[in-house]
């Protein structure tokens, strides 16, 4: 009865994980759970403001699916004054959060037996929605030593005949890592030769980025290459959107064209309040990014050196999103209390749930082996009490 595509594909580990974390603390478990990708901050009061209007005035009925005329031009204002692309109109669409919008994409563009390179350590469910679609992902290790970036050569190895899309997604999930705007020209540079290939390229944490680093886009690094992008990013992150789900896109016409008609066909549009909440979003005040960004900031370093001081442990530090991924292969090897000897970073979460009501995500769900992902968007006393509990834990190995 079931089909093999779905049969194909694992359900999302970061979605599984953190169910079993809530479950456990409805229970009435003492659990801290580091495994949802969701920033703890309210929606802005503006933005709900917005919503609650929208309601009030009736604007309740069917909308299209592409977005309404003020979204599609606030998109639009968004794509020219943040990342100084110039997209018309109609190359621009909106979906039921970004997952919806990379899940058309490859749908509209994949045919089977079509390959989409995906750097790995990746966000988890980029594989299976190639697999959805009957594509072949092409998974291309990238190390720390690297900074689990993709590296020029790299790509070069991966191109074949079959290469429909590169996946790109910059500040990672779930390194956090970015890539500099040279380091997406040289990737820019390998693409040109192949003009067969396109690139999504994944924003969704654009305005999560710290220190003195600063965030470039491919389409606007490599201008040559922009009718061969499809630019995705949403409301979810940056401005704590999560649940109203919305996510957009702009890219070549025919792309752009081909995944309104699958989306027509199949959840016809995201919610209309949706959609008015999002255009004060990103016509509306801006000033809480950068507020929430001081807080995370301040989370990220709390928790970085909390795992460094961790033996067995190590964490670079990640230059956005709200992510670390930390290596956990000092631990691999090492034995509980119970005798039971920690093989891998499954077996190591595992640990971590069990001994002390920690929750993270292993690293082999992205695709890297040897680490662990926890989210740091939750407060700094609940973070502080988690990395005190990680070290608790970790010292009790032999």
């Amino acid at each position: 009865m079931i089909s093999s595509r779905v049969n194909n594909i694992k359900p999302s580990l970061t979605i599984a994980t953190n169910m079993k974390a809530q479950e456990l603390k409805r229970a009435g478990k003492d659990i801290i759970v580091l495994a949802a990708g969701e920033p703890d901050f309210d929606t802005p009061d503006h933005i709900k403001n917005a919503a609650i209007k929208a309601i009030n005035n009736g604007f309740t009925k069917y909308v299209p699916g592409k977005g309404t005329p003020d979204l599609q031009k606030a998109i639009q204002k968004k794509f020219k004054e943040d990342n100084g692309l110039d997209y018309d109109i109609s190359n621009i669409t909106v979906g039921v959060g970004g997952k919806h919008i990379i899940y058309n994409a490859f749908s509209a563009t994949v045919n089977s037996g079509d390959e989409v390179i995906i750097p790995a350590p990746y966000w988890v469910s980029y594989p299976d929605i190639v697999i959805l679609n009957d594509g072949v992902p092409i998974v291309v290790e990238c190390g720390e030593e690297a900074g689990f970036k993709l590296s020029p050569e790299d790509l070069e190895k991966k191109i074949t005949k079959n290469t429909k899309w590169l996946m790109l997604n910059s500040p990672s999930n779930p390194t956090g890592s970015l890539y500099s705007k040279s380091e997406l020209i040289a990737l820019g540079e390998v693409l040109k030769k192949h003009e067969h290939v396109y690139v999504l390229s994944d924003d969704i944490y654009e305005k999560i980025v710290y220190d003195d680093h600063t965030f470039h886009t491919f389409a606007e690094a490599c201008p040559d290459l922009k009718e061969r992008t499809l630019t995705m990013n949403g409301l979810s992150k940056s401005y704590c959107m999560t649940g109203w789900r919305v996510g957009y896109a702009a890219g070549p016409s025919n792309v752009i064209n081909a995944m309104n008609k699958v989306q027509s066909q199949n959840v016809s549009s995201t919610a209309s309040i949706s959609m008015a909440a999002s255009v004060e979003a990103l016509n509306g005040d801006q000033s809480f990014i950068s507020s929430n960004n001081e807080s995370f900031l301040r989370r990220r370093n709390l928790v970085v050196k909390n795992l460094n001081e961790t033996p067995g442990l190590s964490c670079r530090t990640p230059e956005g999103a709200f992510y670390v991924f930390a290596s956990c292969k000092g631990i691999l090897g090492k034995k509980t209390e119970t005798g039971k000897v920690l093989d891998t970073d499954g077996d190591f979460m595992d640990y971590l749930l069990e001994e002390v009501g920690v929750a993270g995500v292993q690293g082999s769900a992205f695709g890297l082996d040897g680490f662990f992902r926890i989210s740091y968007a939750t407060s700094d006393s609940i973070l502080e009490d988690a990395c005190q509990r990680i070290k608790k834990a970790c010292s009790k190995l032999s």
